[in-house]
């Protein structure tokens, strides 16, 4: 299995798995995918199905894993993903359980993400990123500096990932005041040598548009081994795909369809989305033959993603268009991973793909495909459909779950609701919404929603309280690469 950028020419060389690993983005300053999706039959899904059953999602995840992963042998594959899913680092042993909602004339169904460390989905890839990592450094006796950039939930889920690890050191970006004190807390109350907090005068696009200037700079990221945990970094997204898979394997079998027809119990999927990394994994999933069948994507009120499945128009925010909502995880008006999806949209067209995002973007600020045949076919080839969401909307789906099913979501889940309502009519049924975090992230909201704080799990017992340490840094890629430098401890 062999990698290409979304920006690939027929001159550029394909790349392993382990090399994407530590690169993060391309040099042509496109996102790996792999040349070809494997794909899965009937008789594999069955096979998957035994696996996940009897032994468990860890071993599940080896098994996906090995389908994109040639070049780290199958014994220390699954040696790695025995150590990033396991209790009590995942509070429930499922790892992904699901549960069937109690709503009224829809089959709604929630798959847990958020059981792991940090209390949010991010989790599910960082548990695995951390462990490749330090397996590959450890292979090539090397070190790597991570540089990314966070809305809330990504930077902590890398951090205590990553913290410790030998050969590791991450540079986190945060957009100052963007966050909840929970996600601060969480983040910045992390005081290990290895781990920098970094505060920056923006919104999360600008801290993403640093973290994608560095590693443009080719010299300073060859200097400082520059590499990626934002959803840029490939290994990330397959680690995303493994979960799409015990969903539909787990609400199928809980629905009575563990039979030879089991194949044919479609699926929906609301998907909470800012970056687009979650949906995206879904997309692949669904072309490696898993039965998704419609992709639903849940914008809060910036709404950039909605706007292009609606019209086709893909708009870039300024900062000063981007809201400060209470989903603030989905806070982002440039979704990264997109480029991936209309990578395969347009056919795996790198030249075309680079005008869009290369340079149409940059110049225009949007690009237009509403007139093409590839978006008239949008629904039927590739499931997408989507919705998005407000404030009221998000309150109203916090107290209405609870008091129909007795489950209390996070705002960014609530956002996922409302637009599962939206579309519940035209949906295939059952339709899973795919969690984002646990409410305790998001108390001031849930606090608004229903009248009361949330349970705080033992493990977050005082965190706000706790000392913090956090730098604060203009948005200039020189002022950051100048706190890279001074910051980071290379090794030798």
């Amino acid at each position: 299995m062999h990698y290409i950028s979304t920006r690939q020419t027929p001159a550029t060389p394909s790349r392993t798995f382990s090399d994407i690993l530590l690169e993060g983005l391309a040099p042509d300053g496109g996102l790996y995918l792999p040349e070809d999706y494997p794909q899965l039959s009937a008789a594999d899904l069955a096979d998957l199905r035994v696996t996940l059953d009897n032994e468990g999602y860890a071993a599940l995840a080896a098994r996906v894993l090995a389908l994109f992963i040639d070049d780290i042998p199958a014994a220390d594959l699954q040696a790695i993903t025995a150590r990033a899913y396991t209790t009590p680092a995942f509070s429930d042993p499922q790892i992904v359980p699901v549960t069937r909602l109690d709503n009224a004339g829809v089959d709604l169904w929630i798959a847990h993400l958020s059981n792991g460390p940090t209390a949010a989905f991010k989790d599910m890839a960082m548990q695995l990123l951390g462990e490749l990592f330090e397996y590959e450094l450890g292979r090539r006796g090397d070190w790597l500096t991570i540089v990314g950039a966070t809305s809330g939930d990504t930077g902590s889920a890398a951090e205590y990932a990553l913290r410790g690890r030998p050969g590791l050191s991450v540079v986190m970006l945060t957009p100052a005041g963007r966050m909840t004190a929970f996600q601060r807390a969480q983040m910045f109350s992390l005081l290990d040598d290895n781990i920098v907090n970094v505060a920056v005068d923006g919104v999360f696009d600008d801290c993403q548009d640093l973290v994608k200037a560095v590693n443009m700079d080719a010299d300073f990221k060859a200097a400082w081994h520059i590499g990626a945990v934002n959803s840029i970094n490939w290994a990330r997204l397959v680690a995303q795909v493994v979960y799409y898979v015990a969903t539909w394997l787990r609400v199928t079998t809980a629905r009575g369809l563990a039979g030879g027809d089991a194949v044919d119990a479609r699926v929906s999927v609301v998907v909470p989305s800012g970056n687009f990394g979650n949906v995206c994994a879904a997309h692949i999933a669904r072309s490696m033959g898993v039965p998704l069948d419609t992709l639903v994507v849940a914008t809060n009120e910036n709404d950039v993603l909605d706007e292009f499945f609606r019209t086709g128009v893909y708009r870039v925010r300024t900062g000063d268009q981007t809201l400060a909502t209470s989903s603030p995880s989905m806070d982002i008006s440039k979704a990264s991973n997109f480029e991936r999806f209309v990578f395969d949209m347009l056919g795996r067209d790198g030249q075309r793909v680079a005008e869009l995002f290369g340079k149409a973007l940059e110049r225009d600020g949007y690009f237009d495909l509403s007139d093409t045949p590839e978006f008239a076919q949008m629904r039927s080839a590739y499931g997408f459909v989507s919705g998005t969401s407000s404030h009221a909307a998000r309150l109203e789906e916090i107290r209405r779950t609870e008091d129909e099913s007795g489950y209390l979501v996070d705002p960014h889940t609530a956002d996922g609701m409302h637009v599962a309502r939206q579309w519940a009519s035209e949906l295939e049924m059952p339709v899973v919404v795919m969690e984002t975090a646990l409410p305790v992230k998001f108390a001031e909201t849930v606090v608004e929603a229903t009248g009361r704080l949330p349970q705080v799990p033992e493990r977050f017992a005082d965190i706000e309280g706790r000392p913090q340490k956090v730098e604060s840094l203009g948005n200039d890629v020189e002022a950051l690469k100048a706190l890279i430098e001074e910051r980071v401890r290379p090794v030798n």
